[in-house]
């Protein structure tokens, strides 16, 4: 008997890279329909997004931040991003971290949201 099958927990295969690259592409345009309600872009392109982890086991982890720490949707944000990457075929769930180091600033948005916001 394995210490696994010992344990009672099972085994979890490796993802192939190319389900890896599937789910990413999946994570990163379900995150793009989140909104923060006062600026006009999504919080992917915003830079909100500081980490994705997808573990073998399919589960989704993100690290991600709001523009200012006194945000008025900070307590729901999370909620949608989960909401969100739970909609994507194949994620058994995500767990969302806020996290304020490094602080977000403008210098972390994408040309796609400069262009939106007008911000050259």
């Amino acid at each position: 008997m394995t210490e696994t099958e010992a344990s009672g927990t099972a085994a979890v295969e490796k993802l192939p890279p190319e389900e890896i690259d599937r789910l990413t592409d999946e994570i990163i345009a379900a995150l793009k329909t989140v909104y923060d309600p006062e600026i006009p872009a999504d919080i992917y392109e915003l830079g909100l997004i500081y980490r994705i982890d997808i573990k073998d086991d399919r589960q989704v982890d993100i690290d991600m931040t709001l523009t200012a720490p006194g945000c008025p949707v900070a307590g729901e944000m999370p909620g949608w991003v989960e909401n969100a990457v739970n909609t994507v075929p194949g994620v058994i769930g995500c767990r969302v971290s806020m996290v304020f180091d490094p602080p977000w600033e403008q210098s972390r948005m994408s040309d796609l949201a400069r262009v939106s916001l007008d911000m050259w």
